[in-house]
Formats: structure tokens, C-alpha cells, sequence
């Protein structure tokens, strides 16, 4: 049986007693009962981007990602585009509505948010792991007291019939979906009519030759981790709560004093290479919004949740460690894709003396998701540097900042 427990933890941020005692007891509960071994890796990403712009934003992930674009599921109401690089790491699965006037649960999720609701489509829906036994899982779960959307409710919200799908998080209103599937058989989602779409496709092979051009198409590795930003008073809960639905260790914590956040880091018990199933990173305040005027602390991180709501902040993709043209090949990246006209928040920070270099890209237009680059160097195997997270926190806040007042001009001269 596997032991949940037995990873070694990292990191100096102190949690609670009541955090220390339910992991115990949470890990234990669920390597006993069968959990661990029954849920694997993440399988899919989901994503929800504006009305009629799933096209600009696929394009987008082509050049900057490893993705390809496969084929596009349509039902009624929605068009599922499905990404993939191949069946070690998670597909992509990018949905758009047909009609901008449909209101479902998962624009709701933005609507009283200030940046959230000015793109009420643009978010992070959530994971669907694998699972060996879905009827068994699902079982065990429920008598957890997880909840799960009827087969009903998937219908009507046109996600894919062979998912069980979460109710979304109070802590980070994402979902999780459970699929099963054996690791030598296909990734198939039931839903709708498939079909290669022509201008979807026009635009994957015109950022796939684009990529090649730039010769950035083998430095670009699949996905690292994923970081979802949550209230302070949510962080140990969030955290938990991930851990329940999941087949995830905890890592550990690290306090990160100059932008008074914590970041917190998940990873599978199944594989220790992230490009099988990503970390999963949660980064939380440590302190909330109201004692600010008082401690005149920086709050980057519960800006960015008041703003959008909880949810996934960015999304961090490997870069091949080596040299291309006498600059490091992050760097090398960077600069080919900032000629395109894509801007980032920073300069490329790091070094190779700290074991890894990391930037964080602009929020997309279409999905509000940064894409964060990282390349480690030799066997570095941690996720930061204190001081790259401070500087990346900081440089997100101030676009942050910069999207707020663009929403209320926005709102004002509605």
C-alpha cells in the first residue's frame, strides 16, 4: 500500500495544529481505504475562454506550449477543442459557448468579481484525473460527503457523459472530474459531434510553423505545475481539501515575507515527473485584505482574489535546461516570442547558482491564464527561489492593477 506520509517535506511556512492533525488522519483514511492507488494523474486541464475567441487563444497556446490542436467536440450550446501532446501528459480541453447570452454556473463564478465579471468566460474550470475504478471512486467519495453533479446536471452543462464531475470548490471554485481509463487505452470524452474545425486548424498550423521558425519548438516542454491563488483564510483548506480529491502529497510551504504570501505545493504520489501530472501549487496571503491599512503589508496575492475570484492564477511550462546561440534557452524563448508582439510582466529572473530561471508571460486576452516559463539546471528539483517568487508576485500585482482600472474605465463609460 502506499504511504502518503512518507515524502519529504520541504519548506519553512509554520501551519496550524489543525492542519498537521488532518493531513495525518486525511492520507491515512484515504491510502487505507483505497483511494491513493484507485485515483492516478491528472489526465485533462479544462478551460473556458470568451465567446468566439477560442480560436486566437488555441493559436496562442500552439507558439507558446508544446500543444497541438486534435479535434473539436460540438454540442448544442458549446464547442470543446481538445489539446494534446501526447498520452504521457494532460490534454487540453477548451471550451467556448455559442451564444454569450447563456449564463451557466461557471460564469457565474465570475460575476461579482471586478476583472472577473468584465470577462465573465475567461477562467480555469479544473482537473479530470484517472481513475482505474470510476463507480468505485465516486462511491468512496460520497461517503466522504463529496459532492458531484448528477448525470443530469452534466448534460445540461455539456461536459462529457463518461465524467463524474465535483460541485465546484468553495476554496478555489475549480472542479474535478474523475475519468476511466486503463493508461494503454485512448483519451476519448463523450460529448457531441467531432470534427476537425478549418480555421482552428488554419491557425494550430500556422503557430506550429511559426514555432518551428523560431526554433522553439523542442526547447518548449509540457506542463510543471499549476498555481491557483486563493483567500488567505482558505490556505490550509484549499490545500486539504485538493489532497481528499486527489492522489497528491503535500510537499510543503514556504513563506515568502516581502509580498506576505505563503506558496504551497502539491505533487503525485504516482509520478515524480511533472510533465506525467503537474504539481499543483496554491499561494494565499498571509494575512487578509483588512488589516492592510494597518500593517501596511503588500497583499498581491489577495488583490488578485478579490479581483477574479479564486482560481487558477498561471499555468508554468518546462523549458529544456541547455544553451541555444549563446543564451540560455529560457531566454532564448522569451525573446522569440516577445518579437511576435506577446508580452511578459518581467525581465527573465534567476540564475543558474540557484538552481533554475523563471518569468511569468501577460494574462491571455482570452482565458485571463499566464503562462509562467521555468528551466532548472542540472538535478535542481524544487519549484523557486524565495526571492524569483517575491519578484514574480510583485510584477503580477502591478498588471493586476493596471486590469482593475481598465475594467472600471470600462464599467464607467457603459
Amino acid at each position: 500500500m502506499i504511504e502518503s506520509l512518507n515524502f519529504h517535506r520541504h519548506g519553512d511556512k509554520k501551519n496550524s495544529e489543525f492542519f498537521e492533525t488532518y493531513l495525518i488522519r486525511l492520507l491515512e483514511e484515504r491510502d487505507r481505504v483505497g483511494l491513493t492507488e484507485l485515483i492516478r494523474e491528472i489526465d485533462a486541464l479544462m478551460i473556458t475562454v470568451e465567446p468566439g475567441r477560442s480560436t486566437e487563444h488555441i493559436a496562442e497556446l500552439c507558439l507558446m506550449t508544446p500543444y497541438h490542436y486534435l479535434v473539436t467536440l460540438e454540442s448544442e450550446s458549446h464547442l470543446t477543442h481538445i489539446m494534446r501532446i501526447d498520452l504521457d501528459s494532460p490534454d487540453l480541453l477548451v471550451r467556448e459557448v455559442k451564444d454569450p447570452n447563456i449564463r451557466g454556473i461557471f460564469r457565474s463564478l465570475n460575476a461579482v468579481y471586478p476583472i472577473g465579471s468584465y470577462k465573465p468566460y475567461s477562467r480555469y474550470m479544473g482537473e479530470v484525473l484517472r481513475v482505474t475504478d470510476l463507480h468505485g471512486v465516486v462511491r468512496l467519495q460520497r461517503e466522504r460527503e463529496f459532492r458531484f453533479f448528477s448525470q443530469d446536471d452534466i448534460r445540461r452543462l455539456e461536459l462529457p457523459g463518461n465524467l463524474a464531475v465535483s460541485k465546484p470548490s468553495p476554496y478555489t471554485h475549480n472542479i474535478v472530474a474523475y475519468l476511466e481509463r486503463e493508461p494503454s487505452d485512448l483519451r476519448v470524452y463523450a460529448l457531441g459531434w467531432s470534427s476537425i474545425r478549418s480555421n482552428v486548424q488554419e491557425a494550430y498550423l500556422a503557430a506550429k510553423e511559426l514555432q518551428k521558425r523560431l526554433r522553439i519548438d523542442t526547447l518548449i516542454l509540457p506542463i510543471d505545475h499549476l498555481a491557483t491563488r486563493v483567500y488567505s483564510q482558505n490556505r490550509e483548506v484549499a490545500i486539504l481539501e485538493y489532497l481528499s480529491w486527489s492522489s497528491y502529497y503535500y510537499w510543503g510551504s514556504y513563506y515568502i515575507k516581502d509580498q506576505n504570501s505563503s506558496t504551497n505545493v502539491t505533487k503525485s504520489v504516482h509520478h515524480s515527473q511533472e510533465f506525467r501530472s503537474p504539481a499543483k501549487v496554491f499561494t494565499a496571503n498571509n494575512t487578509p485584505y483588512f488589516v492592510n491599512h494597518l500593517e501596511k503589508l503588500p497583499s498581491p496575492t489577495e488583490t488578485f482574489v478579490r479581483n477574479y475570484g479564486p482560481r487558477l492564477h498561471h499555468i508554468a511550462v518546462s523549458v529544456r535546461d541547455g544553451e541555444t546561440d549563446g543564451l540560455e534557452n529560457i531566454e532564448y524563448v522569451v525573446n522569440a516570442i516577445r518579437q511576435q508582439g506577446k508580452d511578459f510582466l518581467l525581465d527573465v529572473i534567476g540564475s543558474k547558482e540557484q538552481g533554475l530561471k523563471q518569468i511569468f508571460s501577460s494574462a491571455s486576452e482570452h482565458s485571463s491564464l499566464i503562462i509562467e516559463y521555468v528551466q532548472r539546471y542540472g538535478d535542481f528539483n524544487g519549484f523557486f527561489a524565495k526571492d524569483n517568487v517575491a519578484e514574480l508576485t510583485r510584477a503580477a500585482g502591478v498588471e493586476e492593477e493596471l486590469l482593475e482600472m481598465e475594467a472600471q474605465a470600462v464599467r464607467i463609460s457603459q
